[in-house]
């Protein structure tokens, strides 16, 4: 009888696995999102058909290998190999130098010792002063790494089964069913929250309207009256608070 009950258990389980084509087809329009809203931050001469083309292996590759029983939401696996396979291709066009890397881990630094060090958030002209740069010189260099800020949030850990779980997926309130990765979750949105509302007014407007209510950064530029490079800088410092905030709670 137990014998028959595993089978029986085991043959409904395959049948509610999706069709890999299915996922594919019902999923292109998470690859045109990701990749539009990804590309928004890059420079414009970067060819978002070369993106897309790899978002759609990202897709595919994340059919192939998506298990229900993770309980894990497919478009929350898909969304992680999808930005995975956008990565790749950007350092195949050698776009995310090692220079820029180097630029952005001692930025990072900057801000977590002088908010260390201060006790309370660094203006942008005191971390232009520790980088040994004139202001307009530091608002250039975060409109430079604003990219590399917004993709650095997906390394924030890995769940129970050595997947990427990102600051991303909290910030964008994507599902993650699994008892651990809920803990996980949970424990990272009250973090998070707390790390939020200590950013100074405007940053904590940016992060508000650019990742719950998904506005582009022209949009939220006109939304607080100021240009679209201002909010890319706004943005950009907001991100670096939040990564060294969030590493002091890193599972």
């Amino acid at each position: 009888m137990n014998c028959l009950l595993k089978a029986y258990e085991q043959e409904a389980q395959r049948a509610v696995i999706p069709d890999r084509d299915e996922l594919v087809v019902s999923h292109l329009p998470l690859v045109k999102f990701l990749v539009d809203r990804i590309a928004s931050a890059l420079p414009p001469h970067l060819d978002r058909d070369d993106l897309r083309s790899a978002a759609v292996i990202g897709l595919i590759s994340a059919a192939e290998r998506f298990d229900p029983s993770r309980g894990v939401m497919f478009k929350t696996f898909a969304e992680q190999r999808i930005r995975g396979t956008i990565m790749d291709e950007l350092r195949s066009q050698d776009w995310l130098t090692r220079s820029l890397r180097d630029k952005f881990k001692r930025l990072e630094r900057e801000f977590s010792c002088l908010e260390q060090r201060l006790g309370r958030n660094p203006t942008s002209e005191e971390v232009a002063a520790a980088m040994g740069l004139e202001l307009e010189g530091y608002f250039h260099l975060l409109e430079e790494i604003h990219f590399l800020s917004f993709v650095s949030l997906d390394d924030a850990w890995m769940d129970e089964d050595g997947s990427p779980l990102g600051l991303l997926d909290v910030l964008e309130d994507k599902g993650v069913e699994s008892p651990q990765n809920q803990l996980i979750a949970r424990q990272t949105v009250e973090n998070l929250a707390e790390a939020i509302d200590g950013l100074p007014e405007k940053e904590r407007i940016v992060i508000t309207l650019y990742y719950y209510e998904e506005l582009n950064l022209k949009e939220i530029g006109s939304v607080l009256s100021l240009t679209e490079s201002r909010i890319s800088q706004l943005h950009s410092q907001a991100l670096l608070r939040l990564r060294g905030r969030m590493k002091l709670h890193k599972p």
